[in-house]
């Protein structure tokens, strides 16, 4: 770093061109330094100050200086311009801009704006269950007259869409008089996100092409549409949205999103050798390119070719990420390929440094189990010290019944039972275990012993879930 001539030089490029997420004692000696030169009283300065201390993550008292900062600013100067209150509400962690909010709420000394508002409303966005807040919130930007302004609306809908509440964000975008693009993407997006929604994602997305709404979609709206087809299986969809795409937006090799969006939609749908031709003619490439064709390869029983995939996608620098670990190990399991599950399941954590998941280890128990390496399986488990996880306990315990190992089922069904304590034991939690231990020792021929563990359902007041089967017309 240059050296400056002046203190008051040297502290304002400090604030201006330091890294993000420094340590806090740095940013507070730069604020001593902005004090003893009295450059505190210029807004933009205390408004770069402010998103500083939000941005550090070495204390977690960094976003209540900020506060401070905030507070001490408005008493001085008496203003009601709420610019640095909505700095801080923007640069914040979602919760603590809630709440910053909500203090402010009360003082009627600052009037809030639209970007106030805006702000906080993405706030409850990015936050889980905020919806009861997000609901508070646009009852006051009803009742203060705000709702006019489309970037606050826009946000609402996302918001809703965020919070599973669909029906408030479609009341929100059937009720704008005026809608951008962003607008539809919001909406279009939160449908396309779930798969229970995907088809009035498309729906919406025929009526933003059809009707006279004056705007268009960009690669934002058909990189959504095309996971609702993928989710959906819609084949015939997907291919009309690929003619769309190529002759209205772009061809797929100037655009990586747009092109994964299109390969990962026709891998999803069966046809990998058009995936794999729109994979080999795109120019750029990013792991979710590269895990979407990995995927489609795996889904398809096509092991071995994920595998080789996997090796180009090493050599071309790009790192895989705990989703292509997944596929991968899935495909392993799937195609009967043992030792190379275990290779790379290993070089995941030692050339990768991708720490596993629990469903990376549940892939490594399906592996062995499939082939009826239970013992190795067993093993394992104890080896990687995920013995807790009773996930892949149930998953070796079926793999027991399957391959007819009444010895190792009753192990690991006694292991499941033991690892619910009296204080914690819940009906819909245990008794499926036992009813598996019940099975096991019906397969062989012990009927006492199914007697003892049936008496056991009874005097601990179980209740079993009944079978439902579906019946075709």
């Amino acid at each position: 770093m240059r050296t400056l001539p002046f203190p008051r030089l040297r502290s304002l490029y400090l604030l201006q061109h330091c890294n993000s997420f420094i340590f806090t004692n740095h940013i507070t000696q730069i604020h001593s330094q902005l004090i003893s030169n009295g450059l505190t009283q210029s807004p933009s300065i205390v408004a770069r100050l402010i998103q500083r201390y939000c941005e550090s993550s070495s204390s977690p008292h960094a976003t209540n200086y900020a506060r401070l900062i905030v507070a001490q600013f408005y008493r001085q100067h008496n203003g009601c311009n709420p610019f640095l209150l909505n700095v801080l509400i923007r640069c914040a962690p979602p919760v603590h801009s809630i709440l910053v909010f909500v203090s402010w709420a009360s003082k009627s000394t600052l009037n809030f704006d639209d970007f106030t508002y805006i702000f906080v409303l993405g706030a409850c966005a990015r936050r889980a269950k905020a919806l009861w807040e997000g609901l508070q919130i646009h009852c006051r930007v009803i009742k203060h007259g705000c709702l006019s302004n489309v970037m606050l609306q826009t946000t609402l809908i996302h918001l809703y869409v965020n919070c599973n509440a669909y029906k408030f964000a479609q009341m929100v975008f059937d009720e704008m008089p005026v809608r951008t693009t962003a607008t539809w993407n919001s909406l279009i997006a939160g449908y396309c996100s779930r798969k229970e929604h995907a088809r009035d994602g498309l729906l919406l997305f025929v009526d933003m092409l059809v009707g006279n709404h004056g705007v268009k979609a960009n690669d934002t709206t058909v990189v959504c549409v095309l996971s609702a087809v993928s989710r959906l299986g819609y084949f015939e969809t997907g291919v009309t949205i690929h003619g769309y795409i190529e002759k209205t937006i772009c061809g797929i090799e100037n655009d990586v999103y747009i092109g994964t969006g299109l390969v990962d939609m026709y891998a999803k749908c069966g046809c990998l050798d058009t995936a794999l031709n729109l994979f080999v003619r795109m120019r750029h490439k990013n792991v979710h390119t590269w895990t979407a064709m990995v995927s489609g390869l795996a889904v398809h029983g096509k092991g071995k070719q994920a595998l080789n995939l996997f090796d180009e996608m090493a050599n071309s620098g790009v790192k895989p990420n705990t989703v292509t670990f997944t596929s991968l190990l899935l495909a392993c399991a799937q195609a009967g390929l043992i030792q190379e599950g275990l290779a790379l399941f290993h070089r995941m954590k030692t050339k990768f440094c991708v720490e596993p998941l629990s469903h990376h280890y549940g892939c490594i128990v399906d592996l062995l189990a499939r082939a009826g390496h239970l013992d190795d399986a067993f093993r394992f488990i104890f080896r990687e010290k995920v013995e807790s996880d009773e996930v892949l306990w149930r998953s070796l315990l079926h793999a027991c019944r399957l391959h007819n190992d009444i010895g190792m089922g009753e192990r690991v069904a006694k292991i499941l039972i033991s690892m619910k304590s009296e204080g914690d034991l819940e009906a819909c939690d245990t008794s499926e275990d036992y009813v598996a231990l019940s099975n096991i020792c019906a397969s062989a021929g012990r009927w006492e012993e199914v007697a003892a563990v049936r008496e056991v359902i009874i005097d601990k007041k179980m209740e079993t879930n009944p079978a439902v089967s579906t019946v075709f017309a």
